[in-house]
């Protein structure tokens, strides 16, 4: 078993993105869960609490495995921060077709910036498939509930956000 790079920006993590990251604890030994950094964009939690709350998230759901994992940011290709971290495999989840294009796309981009790291594509479980963080933050900053959509840790942050 190898060490997995799932990049994104869990801005906040979903179940979708715990779902995923699962999957990919049973594939590899280790996964580095990596999140983006992007200076023209705010994000709703910063990089630490967005940090703390994959970690919770993790030990809520799946405690024997949560020291496998590491948070770490990039700010720069997602294969080169892979290549950087040793990783060997990129995960990636998919929710629908419309992912898969998208990702088979990127997938052959970075195949051929680095072919020694390999794309693996996991697909969203049928509950998660319909969440994304965007419409996450939407419902969560008009006050709607959104616990069924995120790990109890994170409904508590959001909960807490709307109310500072």
């Amino acid at each position: 078993m190898t060490t997995a790079f799932y990049p994104g920006s869990f801005d906040p993590m979903t179940n979708g993105h715990l779902d995923v990251l699962v999957q990919a604890l049973n594939v590899a030994r280790k996964v580095i869960v990596a999140i983006g950094i992007h200076p023209g964009k705010a994000p709703l939690f910063s990089f630490d609490e967005r940090s703390d709350l994959i970690r919770q998230s993790l030990l809520e759901f799946l405690p024997e495995r949560a020291s496998d994992i590491d948070v770490v940011a990039f700010d720069n290709l997602v294969v080169d921060a892979a290549r950087q971290s040793g990783a060997k495999l990129l995960v990636r989840g998919l929710r629908d077709g419309t992912d898969l294009d998208y990702e088979m796309q990127m997938a052959g981009m970075n195949r051929q910036m680095a072919p020694d790291v390999q794309t693996l594509f996991l697909p969203a479980g049928t509950a998660s498939r319909p969440i994304t963080a965007t419409l996450v933050r939407q419902i969560a900053a008009m006050g709607g509930d959104v616990s069924a959509f995120v790990p109890k840790a994170v409904h508590a942050a959001l909960q807490a956000k709307r109310k500072a």
